[in-house]
C-alpha cells in the first residue's frame, strides 16, 4: 500500500478499535505525524494515565509500553513492534537491585522510567529526565540510589549537591557515543548557534552546552528564545517537532550518530499491522504492576 492509503487505513482502525496513538518524540516522522499525542515519557505516562480510550497503540520502547499499562491496566496496550527495547533498561535488573539495595539500606531509590517494570517494583519512586531533579530534592533521606543512568544521575548530583548519591552503571548507547571533540566542531562550524543537549550525554558535553533537559524542554527552550540556531544534542527525532514548530529557526543534529535503532522499528505499516490484528499486547504480573505503579504514582504526585 502507498502511505496515504496505509493512513487512511489506520485512522479507520483506530476508530473501529476505540484507540489512541501516543509516539515518543524519537519516533520516525511518518508515525509522529499519524499519532494522537507526541511527547517525552513523562507527558506520555500522564496522559496514559487519563486517556478514555479501550486500546493505546505505544508508538516507542517495551519499558514506555509497560509504564502505560502500568497505570492503565483496563485498558490494551500495544506496542507495534515487540522487540523495540532499551539497552539502558537492559543494564539493570530486578535481581540486581535487590543485591545492591542490600549494600544501601538506608537509600531511596529512584528509577528512571527508562526501566523495566520488574526494576521499578523494586523501587521508591520514578523519575524522568523533565522532573528527575525536582524528584530528588523531593526525597527526604540523603541518601539516593538512582538506577539505571548515571549520566542522568552524576547530572541531578551536581544540581543537588546535597544529596549522595549512589549511581548505577547504566547509560543511554545514543547518548553516551557523543564525543566532546564533535561538539567543539560543530561549534566552530556554528559559532552563533546555542547547543541543546539531553542530560543522558556524558558530564563534559552536559557542562558545555548551553543548555540541557529532556526532549520536551529543549523543544520548549527552542521555541521561546530570541535565537535562530540551535545544534541538537539528543535522539535525531526530535527534529521533527522543532523543524515543524519553528520554520523560521535551524535546527542542526550535533552528531550524525544520534540515532536509537530501537526508536526507529516502529513505522506506519507496523502501526497499521498492530491495530489490524491487535498486536503486541503487553501484560504483567499483577504483584509486578501494583509494586511498580506505586512507585510511577510517588512521581506523579510531585510532577
Amino acid at each position: 500500500m502507498k502511505k496515504e492509503e496505509i493512513v487512511k487505513e489506520i485512522l479507520e482502525l483506530k476508530k473501529k478499535r476505540n484507540a489512541v496513538i501516543v509516539a515518543h518524540n524519537y519516533q520516525v516522522d511518518d508515525v509522529q505525524e499519524v499519532a494522537d499525542v507526541i511527547g517525552d515519557s513523562l507527558a506520555l505516562s500522564k496522559y496514559c494515565a487519563d486517556v478514555k480510550k479501550d486500546v493505546i497503540v505505544f508508538c516507542g520502547v517495551h519499558f514506555m509500553a509497560e509504564s502505560a499499562k502500568i497505570l492503565s491496566p483496563d485498558k490494551i496496550v500495544l506496542l507495534p513492534e515487540i522487540d523495540a527495547g532499551c539497552p539502558m533498561a537492559d543494564m539493570v535488573t530486578k535481581e540486581a537491585l535487590i543485591e545492591e539495595k542490600k549494600k544501601h539500606p538506608n537509600a531511596t531509590v529512584v528509577c528512571y522510567i527508562n526501566s523495566s517494570a520488574e526494576v521499578k517494583s523494586e523501587c521508591d519512586i520514578c523519575c524522568t529526565s523533565s522532573n528527575a531533579v525536582n524528584i530528588v530534592r523531593s526525597v527526604k533521606s540523603k541518601d539516593i540510589l538512582f538506577v539505571p543512568d548515571m549520566n542522568l544521575g552524576s547530572y541531578v548530583a551536581k544540581m543537588v549537591p546535597d544529596k549522595n548519591i549512589i549511581l548505577w552503571e547504566g547509560y543511554c548507547i545514543t547518548h553516551h557515543r557523543i564525543k566532546i571533540s564533535e561538539l567543539e566542531r560543530a561549534k566552530e562550524l556554528r559559532p552563533n548557534a546555542k547547543v541543546l543537549v539531553h542530560p543522558e550525554c556524558q558530564p563534559d558535553i552536559v557542562a558545555a552546552a548551553d543548555f540541557v533537559g529532556s526532549t520536551k524542554q529543549i523543544i520548549d527552550y527552542a521555541a521561546n528564545s530570541p535565537d535562530k540556531e540551535f545544534i541538537i544534542g539528543t535522539e535525531m527525532g526530535v527534529l521533527f517537532k522543532l523543524k515543524r514548530d519553528n520554520p523560521d529557526k535551524s535546527f542542526y543534529l550535533l552528531s550524525q550518530g544520534l540515532v536509537c535503532p530501537n526508536m526507529k522499528k516502529t513505522s506506519l505499516l507496523s502501526v497499521y499491522r498492530s491495530l489490524k490484528e491487535m498486536n503486541y499486547e503487553i501484560n504483567l504480573d499483577e504483584t509486578i504492576r501494583l509494586k511498580a505503579k506505586k512507585a510511577l504514582d510517588n512521581m506523579l504526585e510531585i510532577s
